[in-house]
């Protein structure tokens, strides 16, 4: 379900990262990034092109509005089988993304720290982060795709189907990892919220 297709990376944590795009390339499925991740992509010798080209609109100040953004959005919710959204991802010019693999801004670590800063524990709050997610989990859930990885854990399972299914990935691991990727936005939201009740009065 996800060959030839196109994989969306945005990830604060670059672990594992080499492996998983050398198999991505290796199953010609095209890469799209922004910021730090598409850098890091680059220096290990791979093409992507970045949200801003892929978009048409460049990253904001700050970093804080790269991927809420149409073309992103409805390459994860839309369904191309449906004729309905295909006519209307062809005539915005919407392609289907097959994989998004993001992994968060790193609230815990940073609010874990005795001398983080109110404003640096609230920049590391991640917006566009868990809006992809929870679109591609629900596009998961509802069409089969696309497959959203949300841990560097996850990787080697995502690399070995791949390779055993020749650049697919099953139904059954698609919707597992959708369950997975809304357990991860609750988890992120319950920490924020546990941090913001014990700091704002």
């Amino acid at each position: 379900m996800i060959k030839g297709s196109l994989a969306l990376i945005s990830v604060s944590d670059k672990s594992g990262l080499a492996a998983l795009v050398e198999a991505l390339v290796k199953h010609k499925i095209k890469l799209i990034s922004s910021g730090g991740t598409a850098r890091t992509i680059r220096s290990l010798g791979y093409n992507i092109v970045e949200v801003s080209e892929y978009t048409g609109y460049p990253e904001s100040p700050d970093g804080l509005v790269k991927t809420l953004q149409p073309k992103i959005h409805g390459g994860l919710l839309l369904d191309p089988s449906n004729p309905e959204h295909k006519r209307y991802m062809d005539e915005q010019g919407i392609e289907p993304i097959g994989l998004l693999v993001v992994n968060l801004y790193p609230f815990e670590k940073v609010v874990e720290r005795q001398d983080v800063e109110f404003a640096e524990a609230v920049q590391n709050i991640d917006i566009g982060g868990p809006a992809m997610i929870r679109a591609a989990a629900k596009g998961a859930l509802l069409h089969g795709r696309p497959a959203v990885v949300t841990d560097p854990s996850q990787y080697q399972l995502v690399i070995d189907e791949l390779n055993r299914r020749d650049g697919c990935l099953s139904q059954e691991t698609v919707k597992d990892l959708a369950v997975k990727a809304f357990e991860r936005t609750a988890e992120y939201d319950t920490l924020i919220k546990n941090y913001l009740k014990k700091v704002v009065k």
